[in-house]
């Protein structure tokens, strides 16, 4: 049995910013992960050469400690890169945000004067109701911009990817996720002209080879630093004793199957949790009380799997991403990962575009062979005529992802708090990042999050849970803003020596 300092369950981006920020300051720390690589749904995964995210994962933040994180980890080998991404509803594509012209030239004048006079009609009557209080994703959108914006932009597009009708969306989510774009400034900027208004970032910073370059080099540092990355490493059990997690029993598999599983046990002071909450109370010794666990049952996740098509041409649709909202396309969204970075693609006469498919473990789409995925992407793509003929596309992979959002239904506050509560009762726990907090938040809010646990265990007293969202997911700015936030990134990472990468 070996002791440590501190030990970090999951080496996803919360994990390994927890262990990176205890280094910086002298605390070694254990890193336990159990798949075979780092990054968790921030990684990159290579298929014959050819890199691509699982999603894909822009870095911009206004969370000054974040930044300050990225420019000491990866420094020069962050790119910058144009930020275009469109909708596709009904045959067409829309700008995001919407333009004008093109916005009339798809919807019409008639179409256009409608959703217009839905979107006065919804401010009416939030007027003369000022009391109502959304509870669901329906209601929120339809309340702030009208039911004709709602089923356009909206319905179909977040309905195929929770799977569940609006109805049963909780409001929180549309709020987190939505409130901060402005989408009445959007829509009344594509309707009659911008007058000094704010908008979406141009451009943003992205890793050279992939999101995962960011954390393999940080995995990297933490081992050259003392602290270890332990892959293939599962959590067994955390024993404790009544408020204090005393004890980890962890199992680390060797992939080839040539040497026996090896169970161990870790003791520390300090254990920082990243994995799902829901799995984290199942894993201890001696269980919580039933009321706990029956939370934990009732949290649910949606999962999700990127079908990789090697498309045999030099340039395909200029967007980093699009949105297939159009309900007869089970394809949610399409990365051209060629655009996030041109050294994602080792020919430079290939293209390689990732087509992300919404489901849940156990459905038909999910338990599909992968021949029969790599097919249906490949008749979408070519329905979608996005320039991709079918003796262009040369081969494929799939990759599948479990737990990759955490579901806003009806009941998932009152067990999360249930959770939250319970888990608040340990003296030396404490649980960061997204699916470790159940939240849909971002890679620099789960970095936050870990950046606060590593400050607590150091001595300070931040409440993980009452971190604002809102701080670190901003995505309009104004000129002036964006280029005051480019060079404060630049002064951190001057101002903060950035740690040598080993080799």
């Amino acid at each position: 049995m070996s002791h440590h300092p501190v030990v970090i369950i999951g080496a996803g981006p919360a994990g390994l910013t927890a262990g990176y920020e205890l280094m910086k300051q002298g605390v070694s720390s254990i890193v336990l992960e159990k798949a075979e690589k780092v990054g968790g749904i921030s990684r990159t995964e290579t298929y014959k050469g050819y890199r691509f995210d699982i999603g894909g994962h822009r870095f911009f933040t206004k969370v000054g400690e974040v930044n300050t994180v990225w420019a000491e980890i990866l420094g020069d080998d962050f790119i910058q890169v144009p930020r275009l991404s469109r909708i596709f509803y009904r045959g067409k594509f829309y700008d995001y945000p919407l333009s004008l012209l093109k916005t009339l030239r798809n919807l019409g004048p008639i179409a256009s004067a409608l959703m217009v006079t839905s979107y006065l009609k919804a401010k009416l009557k939030k007027r003369l109701n000022p009391g109502f209080e959304p509870e669901t994703f329906e209601e929120w959108v339809t309340d702030c911009f009208g039911e004709r914006l709602y089923k356009t932009f909206f319905k179909t597009y977040t309905e195929k990817v929770w799977g569940i009708p609006c109805s049963q969306i909780r409001a929180d989510w549309a709020a987190q996720r939505i409130q901060n774009m402005s989408l009445k400034r959007v829509v009344l900027n594509a309707l009659f002209g911008a007058q000094n208004a704010k908008s979406l970032i141009k451009t943003f910073d992205y890793p050279r080879l992939g999101p995962g370059m960011m954390w393999e080099r940080c995995q990297e540092l933490l081992n050259a630093g003392g602290s270890t990355v332990a892959l293939n490493t599962e959590i067994v059990r955390l024993e404790h004793q009544g408020s204090v997690v005393t004890k980890v029993v962890a199992r680390q598999v060797d992939p080839a199957g040539v040497q026996p599983d090896r169970t161990f046990e870790l003791t520390g002071d300090h254990f920082i949790n990243s994995m799902p909450i829901s799995a984290l109370v199942h894993r201890l010794d001696p269980p919580p009380p039933p009321e706990v666990l029956a939370a934990a049952r009732g949290l649910k996740y949606r999962d999700f799997l990127i079908v990789s098509l090697i498309v045999d041409r030099p340039d395909l649709f200029p967007d980093n991403w699009l949105y297939i909202h159009s309900p007869e396309f089970k394809v949610g969204r399409i990365q051209n990962f060629k655009n996030w970075s041109p050294a994602m693609v080792p020919e430079p006469s290939k293209s390689c575009l990732g087509m992300e498919y919404f489901c849940s473990e156990g459905d038909a789409l999910w338990q599909l062979p992968d021949h029969q995925l790599i097919e249906l992407a490949s008749q979408e793509i070519v329905r979608l005529h996005l320039g991709v003929q079918p003796g262009n596309i040369e081969d494929g992979c799939v990759i599948r992802q479990h737990k990759a959002y955490p579901v806003y239904d009806g009941e998932y506050r009152q067990h999360l708090q249930v959770l939250q509560d319970y888990i608040e009762t340990f003296e030396n726990l404490q649980t960061v990042g997204r699916n470790g907090m159940h939240r849909y938040n971002n890679q620099d809010h789960s970095m936050l999050t870990a950046i606060l646990a590593a400050k607590n265990i150091l001595g300070e007293n931040h409440g993980l849970w009452e971190v604002n969202v809102e701080r670190s997911y901003h995505e309009n700015f104004t000129d002036e803003e964006w280029n005051k936030l480019r060079q404060t990134t630049v002064s951190q990472s001057e101002s903060t020596p950035p740690l040598s990468p080993v080799a």
